[in-house]
């Protein structure tokens, strides 16, 4: 069973998830995903100015880990985010777009510029620029997919 454990101090800020998200995407771009010190990557990742979320490997993935920013942008605390399928994320028109872009990121490993509508929990809707999607992978297993933006502003 996949930890869906709020992120607080007590757990370092889910430093289990953090450093997968962390190290994925530093070992397909060479980049870090944060500057500062290591041991304070799970905290400074869940209060980056950023978006970031990942999603578990079910059929149906769900939702697995959102940052502070991800959470206030769906409108969501992190029990509801985390029981959410991803798919929900979008609207059902676009789920089919979405179903693409995930289909290319397992084939490729990653995607950069990604754009794209998504919808709060109070049918808000925000279109989403520049995201970077990519495969999460822990010695070799594949252990999702994440995604990173920091750019969005509101679909009026």
């Amino acid at each position: 069973m996949v930890e869906r454990t709020q992120p607080t101090l007590q757990n370092n800020y889910r430093e289990d998830q953090a450093l997968l998200l962390y190290n994925s995407y530093l070992h397909l771009t060479g980049k870090r995903l944060i500057d500062g010190p290591e041991n304070e990557v799970s905290r400074r990742l869940y209060f980056a100015p950023f978006a970031l979320v990942s999603h578990d490997t079910m059929r149906d993935p769900i939702f697995n880990y959102a940052n502070q920013t991800a959470l206030d942008l769906f409108e969501m605390n992190w029990e509801q985010f985390t029981s959410l399928p991803s798919r929900k994320s979008a609207e059902q028109p676009l789920q089919e777009e979405r179903e693409r872009l995930l289909a290319e990121v397992s084939s490729k490993g990653f995607i950069n510029n990604y754009t794209g509508i998504r919808i709060s929990s109070s049918g808000n809707r925000f279109f989403i620029e520049n995201a970077f999607v990519w495969n999460l992978a822990d010695e070799g297993e594949h252990r999702g997919q994440a995604a990173m933006f920091s750019t969005w502003r509101p679909v009026t």
